[in-house]
């Protein structure tokens, strides 16, 4: 038992660490993009990918990659940042399209 309250202990204590807050608001914000892919495409009753899931998954992995950096540990660092080359990289053939499709209207 003593264990167990230790380790919640040393939970706590990284808790207040603003580190903590900056991995808790990236984890909050690349979590956030499922709720906002589910409604879009509730609302268009077929399964589509709004142009903010890919801005909500660039923010959270970037925090997510800068926490990691932070904690040193080398899986986040590796995971978040070749996810964030995927997600730069549909915005910005978003923005190509948009630019082409704006310039034949």
């Amino acid at each position: 038992m003593d264990s167990l309250l230790h380790y919640f202990h040393e939970l706590y204590i990284q808790m207040k660490d603003p580190w903590a807050l900056v991995g808790w608001g990236g984890q909050i914000v690349f979590s956030s993009r499922f709720i906002v892919q589910w409604v879009a495409s509730e609302r268009q009753k077929k399964s589509v990918i709004p142009v903010s899931f890919w801005y909500l998954s660039m923010v959270g992995s970037l925090l997510l990659l800068a926490y990691g950096f932070y904690v040193k540990q080398p899986v986040y660092i590796a995971g978040y940042l070749f996810n964030s080359i995927v997600y730069v990289r549909n915005l910005s053939l978003i923005r190509r399209h948009e630019a082409v499709s704006g310039a034949r209207g």
